[in-house]
C-alpha cells in the first residue's frame, strides 16, 4: 500500500501530529511526505519528497493574520501549477492535514483522499462556533482544502468522526514541575504589544517565545526567547501557566499538563474565534487582545487557581487503524466507480459509520 502523508505548513500543530502518527503508519505502508508552506519551527525526522509553496498564511504583529504579506506570498499560478503536477494517481489514497494542494489534486482528478486535521473538527455542525457570523472564514475551512471524508481532532469527541487531540510523545513524557514562572506563545503579537502589557505585573516572571526576534534579551521582568521547541516544551512543562494564542495544539497540551490556561483567539481567524468558543465552555478565560484594559482578566487569572479536568488518552495508534480502514473503503468504491459498478450505497455508510464509532 503506497500513501500520501500531505501536511500544512503554516503553524506547527500539523507538523507535530504527523510526528507521532508517522512511524504507526509507516508500519503499514510505504507513505511519501508532502509539506506546504513555510512557517513551522518543528522538522520531522523523515524525508520529505515534495516541499511546495501551496497557499499558507503569514502572521502579523499585531494579533491576526497579515493579509497583506499573505496576498504578496501567494502565487495562485504556480498553486494551480502544483495541484496539477501532483501525481496524486500514483498512491492508493492521500491523507491531508488541511492542505491545499494534495485536497484539490485529489478533488480534481477523483483521487480518495482523507481529511485528517482540527479543522476538519472545527467546521463539523456539532462543534461549538463563534457567535460572530464570519462567512469568509466558514468558507476558508470549508474550501481551503475539501475533502468528502474527514477525521476530527478537537479538545471534546463531539461526534464519532471527531477525535480528542492527539498528545505528542515528548509531552506526554515530560516530568511536570512548578517553577512558578509564566510561559507565553503568542506569534501574531509583535514583542511591543505583549511586553507592554506583561510588564505592568511586575512579580511574576513571563518566559515569552518569539517569533520576531532571533536574539534572546530581558526587559526587566520579561525574558524574550527566540521560538525553540526544546526550550519551549521545558518552559511548558515547569510553568505556572501559560499564555497562548487559541491555536489547537498548543491549549491542548496546556489542558493535558493541567497547567493554568489564558488564550488570545487571532483575530479574523474564524477557526481560532470557536477555538475560544470550546475552551470557554470548559472554564478556560480568554481576551480579545493584548491591550491593557484587560489588566483586571489577566491579573484574576493570575491570582486564582484553575482545575480543567480533560481526558487526552494516547490514541495514536487508533487514529492509524482507522484511516487504513477509511482509506481502503474509499479505494474499492473508486474501483467500483471507474468499472462503472454501482456504487456501495447504504453498505458503504454503514461501514463508515462502524469506522467512526470503533
Amino acid at each position: 500500500m503506497k500513501i500520501l502523508y500531505a501536511i500544512q505548513g503554516t503553524g506547527n500543530g500539523h507538523i507535530v501530529v504527523a510526528k507521532d502518527l508517522l512511524p504507526i503508519l509507516k508500519e503499514w505502508a510505504e507513505v511519501d511526505i508532502l509539506i506546504s508552506g513555510c512557517q513551522v519551527d518543528i522538522e520531522l525526522p523523515y524525508e520529505i519528497k515534495y516541499r511546495l509553496n501551496g497557499l499558507g498564511f503569514v502572521f502579523g504583529k499585531s494579533g491576526g493574520i497579515d493579509y497583506w504579506e499573505t496576498y504578496k506570498k501567494s502565487n495562485l499560478k504556480k498553486f494551480y501549477s502544483e495541484i496539477k503536477a501532483l501525481h496524486v494517481a500514483d498512491y492508493d489514497f492521500v491523507i491531508s492535514d488541511f492542505e491545499p494542494v494534495s485536497a484539490w489534486a485529489c478533488h480534481l482528478k477523483k483521487v480518495p483522499c482523507i481529511g485528517l486535521s482540527h479543522q476538519a473538527a472545527v467546521v463539523h455542525k456539532k462543534s461549538p462556533k463563534a457567535d460572530k457570523i464570519d462567512v469568509m472564514g466558514k468558507a476558508v475551512l470549508k474550501y481551503y482544502a475539501p475533502t468528502k471524508t474527514s477525521l476530527g481532532f478537537h479538545y471534546e469527541a463531539y461526534d464519532p468522526s471527531i477525535l480528542t487531540p492527539i498528545i505528542r510523545k515528548e509531552i506526554r513524557e515530560q516530568e511536570l514541575k512548578n517553577k512558578k514562572h509564566y510561559t507565553v506563545y503568542l506569534p501574531a503579537f509583535s514583542d511591543k504589544k505583549i511586553i507592554k502589557l506583561l510588564s505592568m505585573f511586575r512579580n511574576i516572571q513571563w518566559q515569552v517565545f518569539s517569533k520576531h526576534s532571533k536574539l534572546g534579551y530581558k526587559s526587566d521582568n520579561i525574558k524574550i526567547i527566540p521560538v525553540n521547541n526544546e526550550k519551549f516544551i521545558e518552559s511548558l512543562a515547569s510553568a505556572e501557566g501559560v499564555l497562548c494564542g487559541a491555536g489547537f495544539q498548543a491549549p491542548a497540551e496546556v489542558l493535558f499538563m493541567k497547567k493554568k490556561l489564558l488564550v488570545v483567539p487571532m483575530k479574523g481567524q474564524y477557526e481560532q474565534q470557536c477555538n475560544a468558543v470550546a475552551l470557554k465552555k470548559l472554564g478556560v478565560p480568554v481576551i480579545k487582545n493584548m491591550k491593557t484594559k484587560h489588566y483586571d482578566t489577566v491579573k484574576n487569572w493570575l491570582e486564582n487557581s484553575q482545575e480543567i479536568k480533560v481526558d487526552f488518552p494516547d490514541i495514536a495508534e487508533k487514529v492509524v487503524n482507522k484511516v487504513l480502514a477509511i482509506g481502503n473503503l474509499m479505494k474499492l468504491d473508486n474501483k467500483l466507480e471507474e468499472m462503472e459498478l454501482p456504487k456501495f450505497g447504504s453498505f458503504r455508510e454503514t461501514m463508515m459509520a462502524k469506522i467512526f464509532e470503533a
